[in-house]
């Protein structure tokens, strides 16, 4: 690769993702702070992909800085004695973070689902326990759905933000069908415990069951 990506593409390669998301945050406005940055992180980013501590979004900064993708500056207030700090994405850090929207591998998301693995578990677990998980996590969906939604509310007016709005849409419908998905398996195991349940233990151990899946 030739042009003005090259660079980019030499001095950022050992990157986490988590740089790119926060110098991705910096290419939306001239200057931000640390505190800016978490409530933008707060107010899009958590929904699908990480919510930061202030601790890591600053060393997240820190990491830029060395790698010159980020310049900062220390503005002081009125009387003179609070300073904050502020942080502006400087061209080579725009341009890296466009090389690897465009030019990085995309990673295949990796679904992890704590819930999931205590039903894929419920011969183990107490029926009333597994009552408790399914609820509590259908709450939790409908809390985070309505988050969402709450946040992208009115941000079609701003048409600097058309691609977050586009992508908090996306998080509202991904938290409505969580919260669709967790209910259809609460009453998958509310009519397993009326069928009467599995024994917990087995002289012999179970094969699993054969894959109908086609070949990888």
């Amino acid at each position: 690769m030739t042009g003005r990506y090259s660079s980019a593409m030499t001095s950022g390669t050992d990157l986490p993702t988590t740089s790119w998301a926060v110098l991705g945050m910096l290419s939306h406005a001239d200057e931000l702070s640390g505190y800016d940055l978490k409530k933008w992180a707060d107010w899009s980013l958590q929904f699908f992909y990480w919510s930061p501590s202030f601790s890591q979004i600053y060393a997240e900064l820190k990491r830029l800085e060395k790698h010159g993708y980020v310049t900062s500056r220390t503005v002081t207030s009125e009387d003179g004695v609070r300073g904050k700090r502020m942080y502006a994405i400087t061209t080579s850090g725009r341009d890296a973070v466009a090389h690897w929207v465009n030019h990085s591998p995309v990673e295949a998301p990796v679904l992890k689902h704590s819930v999931l693995l205590r039903a894929w578990l419920g011969h183990l677990a107490e029926p009333e326990r597994l009552r408790e998980i399914l609820t509590a996590h259908i709450d939790y969906a409908e809390k985070m759905r309505r988050r969402a939604a709450a946040d992208a509310e009115g941000s079609d007016a701003n048409p600097d933000w058309a691609f977050p709005s586009a992508v908090l849409r996306w998080c509202i419908r991904h938290y409505e069908a969580e919260r669709q998905l967790a209910e259809d398996l609460l009453d998958d195991l509310e009519a397993l415990n009326k069928r009467g349940r599995l024994p917990r233990n087995r002289e012999a151990p179970l094969a699993p069951p054969k894959s109908k899946a086609p070949p990888r």
